[in-house]
């Protein structure tokens, strides 16, 4: 495959002694990035959607973790973690949803607890192994997940899982790039994702740069164009997957897969290991961010909305694992995902 052309976009660059992150909230007009110095800079930015998307938050919170360590004097990882702790708990608390986040801060935990006197060359290691093993795993799912899409089939996408939202070129959005590549995808459909529109701004521009040409819809769209027959399957991302199979993700996932059942269309999950919360038996146990509600009444900065009128702003919710037909992650493809199949593959918690 043509990585060249389909993987050229990084939007978490560590330049050593500080942090870049492409600022997404200004795509697609405004291409900047946003430099951070310190680890409070990255909570601020990960709370902020500067960065945003599960393996993406989780690599950005790591280079957090070694930008925590600058000024802390310790003689060995246990006496620097010690000291780190209140920062790597603000990193921890930046997006509660995202399951990525604490994984990515666990591992950097467990490795300076067994670290020596280089623990800052174990802690910097550690953060670079993060990002470098989600690109692997996102391309190694991009093949699997091609691989189960008949050729010229039509597709939709919700949100943004492209290299935007990992260390490059993207889970579910990997995929598509890869069917695109491959001659098994002939047609894709992105929905706008409303209210922060990653669908319309960031996933559009995406697809853009590497020369494939993508429709935008409405997000309550998407069940008239699967009646009509235009795709064949729902391709989407996850920021939390629990033991049973159920999905969280962008709110309008679990429209979107409802009426994909209804109307005979595929649904596939596409996301690392890390995204898999064993730990986590059902969906009705995850907490969903609240936002504020604030968003839902202005677009762009304008206010679309009477004075005097209330807005509910969840993040995220649950697209339950019967409505799954494969879950595709780098250790395999899970068809019709459920506990027992959950457990075959990732183990119990």
């Amino acid at each position: 495959m043509d990585f060249d052309r389909y993987d050229r976009i990084r939007p978490i660059r560590w330049m050593g002694d500080h942090l870049l992150l492409l600022d997404q909230r200004k795509l697609p007009f405004v291409v900047e990035d946003l430099r951070c110095d310190d680890a409070d800079a990255v909570a601020a930015a990960i709370h902020a959607l500067v960065v945003r998307g599960a393996p993406a938050i989780g690599i950005s919170a790591a280079w957090g973790a070694v930008l925590a360590a600058r000024g802390v004097d310790a003689g060995d990882g246990p006496a620097a973690l010690a000291a780190m702790g209140p920062a790597l708990d603000r990193l921890n608390a930046s997006r509660p949803t995202a399951v990525n986040l604490m994984w990515a801060l666990a591992r950097v935990r467990r490795a300076l607890a067994g670290a020596g006197a280089d623990w800052r060359e174990v802690l910097a290691r550690e953060a670079r192994a993060i990002a470098d093993e989600d690109l692997a795993a996102n391309r190694h799912m991009g093949a699997l997940g091609a691989a189960l899409i008949a050729p010229g089939s039509g597709v939709l996408t919700h949100c943004n899982t492209g290299s935007l939202a990992t260390a490059g070129f993207g889970t579910a959005l990997g995929v598509i790039r890869a069917g695109v590549a491959a001659g098994r995808i002939g047609r894709v459909f992105a929905s706008e994702t409303r209210p922060w529109l990653q669908g319309a701004r960031l996933t559009a521009w995406e697809l853009l740069q590497d020369g494939i040409p993508a429709t935008l819809i409405a997000d309550g769209a998407s069940a008239h164009l699967m009646k009509g027959g235009a795709v064949q399957w729902l391709i989407v991302g996850a920021d939390r997957i629990c033991a049973n199979g159920d999905v969280a993700n962008k709110i309008g996932t679990y429209a979107h897969a409802i009426s994909a059942r209804h109307h005979g269309v595929k649904v596939m999950v596409v996301a690392p290991s890390s995204t898999v919360d064993m730990a986590t038996a059902r969906g009705e146990d995850i907490e969903i961010e609240m936002r504020d509600p604030a968003e839902l009444l202005s677009v762009s900065g304008t206010r679309t909305v009477a004075e005097g009128v209330q807005a509910w702003n969840p993040v995220f919710d649950v697209t339950p694992a019967a409505l799954v037909d494969a879950l595709v992650t780098e250790k395999g493809v899970v068809e019709r995902p459920d506990a027992a199949a959950m457990a075959a593959c990732f183990g119990a918690a």
